[in-house]
């Protein structure tokens, strides 16, 4: 195929011109030169840096660059005609990253590099050349040729598998909708989600359906479940969303049940194949915290603090229901949760999340934002004109970066931030087009790094822009966080630059970290301006939601640490071939960390993409990890004085030079040295989320 969009590309993929059926020929040809490319690499008879790790960078590079905007599109534009040509492309590149993983001749040339290159590489190299020596060892180059090919087997069929789970939590998901018709069934919810569900009627051949009059459609995507929970005042309408929730993907067409065990037996089997007892001890060689028994340590020390927080959360929701009469007092069951939740915010507070949305436009979020990261990190973000740069949806945004100093342009990222349910997968992430690098852009020259960022918020509706509830926001910030240690890394070296070569339960410190000035009142009140008249937040909401700060954190804190706890559960001590099913497991871990009950039918494993698909295996807990990082990061700025701009700035320029500088060029422990000076400390999370007291 002649001129192939996804292969005839430098600077940005021409996103309109390609299609599903460029994906194969564009793969045909891709595979076919890295194939040649890695033989003759292979072959080199004295390996060097420049005659070995050079070109092979190069050959990767190329295939994750081309590989990476299927895998794109494979998310935000997803459709059946897609999903053949990728599942078979994805297929291909697992085999083609096995056999370079497992390739001895190149094994063998990383090795003799290290022992010829010894103190003369720069830390970035031999961080880069530990990572490819151990990489290559835990995908089982030192076996034997039989149990390698076993290896390699079971990487592709893991690989096949992770995407059908995707596509079945997907589909589910797309294909569960709760149609209403009665008026009084939505009295009380937010208008917002009015538009919203009158909006997926009309997409649903409802053509009449309006935000007054209805009929509306209630989904299980985000932007329409969480609000529908939190605010339904019809409990049995609350009931049947919930039920249809946690059952997603676990019967049917789109049934993951079996995968969890073919998945979970893979994964053991690949770790006895390395003579490791146990998949997290695989996944664990290449994280911060090393062992099983420091993840362990930090969630019991995790669960300690939040559990008699959370067990009075849920009292303070009891008496709530009782005093307001509710039948369901004294018998809160799961979907009463977020409804009482709440109702206790708006108690507490006088506001919700509904009420706050106005104050949070999408346009101005952004402008606050950019103001922030400009002040702290000394940057300058302008949106490109439209046309400029191909994307893939009108919805999508080009935002250019350059350092406030220079003007000198440094880096660029695309915005995705509206839900579109029939195409885009659920959540939000960032992830990257390309990283910086020294020498693999357009002629050989430098290149700079580029981002995505997806979200999943509320579309504009008529004349009422993109509305944010304040979680959004914060999520907004979070994935900003990920980009800007993507976009603002001091590394030439890509497989170091960036986020390339963090361990992975460092990866969330950013993010995590930009987060928490959600809660800064200066940023909020640049950001909370009502869309219609520009009035701002007053201040007694504003101290309000401030306040909402540590609200139910005992709950959140505790819902966090099960999920990560689970997840350790079923990759260290979970025996597929045992007695006990994987939803066994869950049923059994839930009832000794949670404090609210958990239904005989849940199943919410069939649905938990972050370990069966989305490369979190054995590595949930690295958001808690990662938040303990993040804490004594922003605790550095509380010390600084969080009014005080001169020293916001020079901190935050601290923190651009280590924690989003240097990327995986450096071990992240030593990364956080170099900020705070000294080793991390959880105190300062267990004290920012109100479940300490800061004495």
């Amino acid at each position: 195929m002649p001129d192939n969009p996804l292969l005839a590309w430098t600077l940005y993929p021409d996103f309109p011109a390609i299609t599903p059926a460029h994906i194969a020929p564009a793969m045909d040809e891709l595979l076919d030169w890295c194939e040649g490319e890695v033989a003759a690499i292979e072959a080199v008879a004295d390996p060097s840096w420049e005659t070995v790790m050079r070109p092979l960078e190069v050959v990767m590079d190329r295939l994750e660059r081309i590989w990476g905007v299927v895998s794109t599109l494979n998310n935000v534009r997803n459709s059946p005609e897609l999903r053949e040509p990728y599942a078979a492309g994805q297929a291909r590149v697992v085999a083609f990253s096995n056999r370079v993983l497992q390739s001895r001749a190149l094994y063998e040339s990383y090795r003799r590099i290290r022992e010829t290159s010894a103190g003369k590489l720069s830390p970035a190299r031999s961080r880069i050349l530990d990572a490819s020596i151990r990489d290559a060892e835990l995908s089982g180059v030192a076996l034997d040729p039989d149990a390698r090919a076993r290896f390699a087997a079971n990487s592709q069929r893991l690989a096949a598998l992770a995407t059908t789970f995707s596509d079945h939590v997907l589909d589910a998901t797309r294909a569960w909708t709760l149609r209403i018709d009665n008026a009084a069934a939505v009295a009380g919810l937010p208008q917002n989600l009015l538009e919203l569900a009158a909006a997926a009627a009309r997409e649903r051949d409802e053509p009449q359906a309006t935000a007054a009059a209805g009929p509306w459609v209630i989904t299980l995507d985000a932007p329409s479940f969480v609000p529908f929970l939190q605010h339904c005042r019809d409990r049995a309408l609350r009931e049947q969303v919930y039920r249809a929730y946690i059952t997603r993907a676990s019967s049917g067409a789109y049934d993951n049940t079996p995968l969890l065990d073919e998945i979970l037996g893979l994964r053991r089997e690949q770790a006895a194949l390395l003579g490791r007892s146990c998949w997290a001890e695989v996944a664990l060689a290449r994280k911060m915290a090393g062992s099983v028994a420091a993840v362990d340590e930090l969630l019991a020390g995790l669960r300690e603090a939040a559990r008699p927080v959370a067990e009075g959360e849920r009292t303070a929701l009891e008496r709530l229901a009782a005093q307001s009469g509710a039948p369901e007092a004294g018998d809160l069951r799961p979907w009463d949760m977020a409804f009482w939740a709440e109702r206790e915010r708006e108690r507490r507070f006088t506001l919700s999340d509904e009420e706050l949305r106005p104050f949070f436009p999408l346009d101005r979020a952004l402008e606050g934002l950019f103001d922030l990261v400009g002040r702290l990190f000394g940057i300058q973000i302008a949106e490109a004109p439209a046309g400029t740069v191909p994307v893939w949806h009108e919805d999508v945004r080009y935002y250019r970066v350059h350092d406030a100093t220079s003007l000198e342009e440094i880096a660029g990222f695309y915005l995705d931030a509206y839900s579109r349910p029939a195409e885009k997968r659920g959540g939000a992430w960032m992830d990257e087009l390309v990283n910086r690098s020294d020498h693999l852009g357009p002629g050989g020259g430098p290149r700079l790094p580029v981002a995505y960022i997806n979200c999943n918020q509320s579309q504009p509706v008529g004349e009422t822009p993109s509305l944010m509830s304040f979680r959004e926001l914060e999520t907004l910030f979070h994935e900003f966080g990920h980009a800007a240690q993507h976009m603002l890394t001091a590394v030439s070296e890509s497989r170091v630059a960036g986020i390339n070569g963090i361990e992975w339960d460092a990866v969330e410190q950013p993010s995590h970290f930009l987060e928490k000035w959600c809660y800064h009142p200066p940023t909020l009140r640049r950001i909370a301006r009502h869309y219609r008249n520009g009035e701002p937040l007053p201040e007694d909401k504003l101290a309000s939601l401030l306040a909402t700060r540590t609200f139910r954190t005992g709950y959140a804190t505790l819902r966090q640490v099960y999920f990560a706890m689970l997840d350790m559960e079923l990759h260290a001590r979970f025996d597929p071939a045992g007695d006990q099913s994987p939803l066994d497991c869950q049923h059994r871990l839930a009832q000794t960390v949670l404090v609210d009950p958990v239904l005989g039918e849940d199943r919410f494993l069939c649905a938990f993409r972050h370990i069966f698909a989305g490369g979190y295996a054995s590595g949930y807990y690295s958001y808690k990890w990662s938040e303990v990082l993040a804490a004594d990061d922003f605790a550095a700025f509380i010390e600084a004085g969080l009014e005080d701009e001169q020293a916001l700035a020079a901190t935050g320029r601290r923190f651009r030079d280590t924690v989003l500088g240097l990327g995986g060029s450096v071990h992240p422990a030593e990364v956080f040295r170099r900020f705070r000076g000294r080793d991390p400390d959880s105190h300062a999370l267990l004290v920012q989320d109100g479940l300490v007291s800061s004495a």
